[in-house]
């Protein structure tokens, strides 16, 4: 079925309600790479759960860490082929550090419908809130899918990140683990395209490559821990835009350049040729 905006821009998805425990979070930091040097103090604020701090980008799976399932491409107006989808941005605002546990409500609504002719891309944003209301964080995200452009609508802006003419303050290499995306989809997202050698190679893969939310969270930590000693409760936000593949096993190469309140980053595969993979991403600090 072809996107119907008139339906779905605007349109609010289910209303959801749900909590996390302090063992969810370290499941998703050990997903992450967390733990690797087992003794260092700042290591253990993400592997123990004494002086446990929750690192933001957790906003992005904490939702759906009880799905069991591969996820739809279905909204109001909208369903897709999975095999056509891949994430195009993300980004997550705190409004206060995520609590070691908790419950929250999550709000979710298309704000956007893009037509890139060949491909469309559709916006969501989610509010999530404390059962009582009080805001706990705003997280927007962006999935572009293959040959469901055509509808009409607007081609969208272009929210590139200048970086500045000089030399980066950092150069971080961070390695991930040939078994990554298989502890990743712990956390939720079943998409076999990270695990199924045959789903991979029918959706144009050699292999299963990594989800891009866990390169996202594997370079904030990373940011986090070379630029804020390690302190989460000092990261405001964090967005990227999603610019290719990792595939598992591979060396992140990461760029940073201080500008203010923010550090601007690029990441790329290091092991091919220094292949783009996150692009105009930002670290906001809090003030």
């Amino acid at each position: 079925m072809p996107i119907d905006p008139e339906r779905a821009l605007g349109a609010e998805l289910d209303e959801v309600t749900f909590g996390w425990t302090s063992s969810d979070v370290l499941l998703y930091h050990l997903a992450l790479g967390a733990g690797a040097k087992p003794t260092d103090e700042k290591e253990l604020r993400y592997a123990y759960e004494r002086d446990l701090q929750v690192l933001p980008t957790f906003a992005t799976v904490a939702a759906d860490l009880r799905t069991f399932e591969p996820p739809a491409v279905s909204f109001p107006g909208v369903e897709i082929d999975l095999a056509k989808v891949v994430h195009g941005t993300q980004a997550v605002t705190v409004h206060r550090p995520i609590p070691v546990e908790g419950n929250a409500v999550a709000r979710t609504r298309i704000v956007d419908l893009q037509d890139k002719g060949k491909a469309a891309v559709i916006v969501n944003e989610t509010t999530v809130t404390e059962p009582d209301g009080g805001p706990l964080w705003t997280a927007r995200s962006s999935i572009f899918a293959r040959g469901e452009g055509g509808f009409g609508g607007h081609r969208g802006e272009s929210e590139k990140v200048v970086l500045p003419d000089r030399e980066p303050e950092a150069v971080l290499d961070t390695p991930t683990l040939p078994q990554q995306a298989l502890l990743y989809r712990l956390c939720g997202d079943r998409n076999p395209l990270h695990a199924d050698p045959g789903f991979a190679r029918s959706a144009g893969y050699d292999v299963p490559i990594l989800h891009g939310l866990c390169t996202y969270g594997v370079v904030a930590k990373a940011v986090t821990d070379a630029f804020l000693d390690a302190d989460t409760t000092r990261v405001k936000g964090f967005s990227a835009r999603f610019a290719g593949v990792v595939l598992p096993g591979e060396t992140l190469r990461t760029r940073v350049w201080r500008d203010g309140d923010r550090l601007l980053i690029t990441t790329t595969a290091l092991d091919r040729d220094e292949a783009p993979v996150l692009s105009d991403t930002v670290l906001t600090i809090a003030g």
